[in-house]
């Protein structure tokens, strides 16, 4: 699902599981980067063709929005014109480990790309992993400091509504229509831990969270519908509020429809190596058509399904996948 840190494939050692890996010379002369830009400019003017408006938010490989990937480099604007926010885990907790304030270099070097996006009217959202209160605090603090939306998730595994604070930072009852609007939001894509979908829904219904980030599926294979997707599309004490699916472009996922029983014997050439932090998820060579045509683009694609659900926008993951590719 989310890879914790930045550069965390360079810093795992190369093992290959059911297969290997399928890479080839051909492959090694690939702009990784570039092919990450024009996998999401895709996503986002198929997206914004059928919905106008729709939101597209990118996590992490926040070094695309230069074409050098240096915070001074110059803007790659046609990636940051496809994009309504950028999201960054760690940002000011987590980076090392759970709880623990991310060091400064760290720090810095994230907010020199992230200050670019601000300023290219891209909302950033902060994702920090901490439970104390003192960081929790702290956390929404200092994105707000920096006109950044905050959410602290005491579970990396994102799966809970936090029960600290007891209602959302800057909790309000107005309506939010854009990004810019919210003051909050909850990143809850693992719903292992509720019972029933209705459970999962309900849950839901009665927070007022801004923004919604959620799975297009209960437990990874129940999809959420229109009518579902309808139901928390106002925060409890009654103001409209945005839903966002979770999307992963960098792996595929052994979990959904998609998948094929076949690939865990006889894979596809675009399919690479598994996670080792995230079981049943695979590294995928995002630039072939054959996995783009899985993502979007056609009536059976993934976007096309958050679309017909009817949710507001699409979080892509795993936007750092280049960086294993590169390394």
């Amino acid at each position: 699902m989310n890879l914790k840190t930045i550069g965390i494939w360079s810093l795992i050692p190369v093992s290959f599981f059911a297969f290997a890996s399928c890479t080839t010379d051909s492959d090694l002369d690939r702009d990784y980067r570039q092919d990450m830009r024009i996998f999401v400019q895709g996503i986002s003017t198929y997206a914004k063709s059928i919905t106008p408006g729709f939101l597209v938010i990118a996590q992490n490989g926040q070094e695309l929005i230069t074409h050098n990937g240096e915070a001074n480099g110059s803007i790659a604007q046609d990636y940051l014109d496809a994009l309504d926010g950028v999201g960054r885990e760690d940002l000011f907790f987590g980076f090392t480990a759970d709880d623990i304030p991310t060091p400064e270099a760290e720090r810095s070097y994230m907010l020199g790309f992230l200050d670019l996006a601000e300023n290219n009217n891209v909302d950033v959202l902060v994702i920090d992993y901490c439970s104390t209160h003192i960081y929790i605090d702290s956390s929404y603090e200092m994105s707000e400091a920096r006109g950044f939306m905050a959410f602290a998730a005491d579970h990396r595994q994102l799966d809970n509504i936090p029960y600290y604070p007891t209602e959302p930072y800057n909790i309000n009852t107005a309506d939010v229509t854009t990004l810019s609007d919210g003051e909050n939001f909850l990143y809850l894509i693992n719903t292992q831990l509720y019972a029933s979908k209705a459970d999962f829904l309900n849950s839901l219904q009665s927070t007022d969270y801004d923004i919604l980030i959620i799975d297009l599926f209960y437990r990874g294979n129940e999809l959420l519908d229109a009518q579902d997707i309808a139901s928390l599309k106002h925060k409890e004490n009654g103001g409209f509020r945005l839903v966002l699916a979770y999307c992963s472009i960098g792996e595929a996922e052994d979990y959904r429809y998609y998948w094929r029983s076949e690939w865990n014997s006889n894979p596809p050439d675009w399919l690479e190596q598994e996670n080792p932090d995230w079981s049943g998820n695979f590294l995928v060579k995002y630039w072939k058509q054959e996995w783009q045509n899985i993502i979007y683009g056609n009536e059976n694609s993934y976007v096309k399904k958050i679309l017909d659900a009817g949710f507001h926008g699409v979080y892509l993951d795993i936007i750092d996948a280049f960086e294993y590719f590169e390394t």
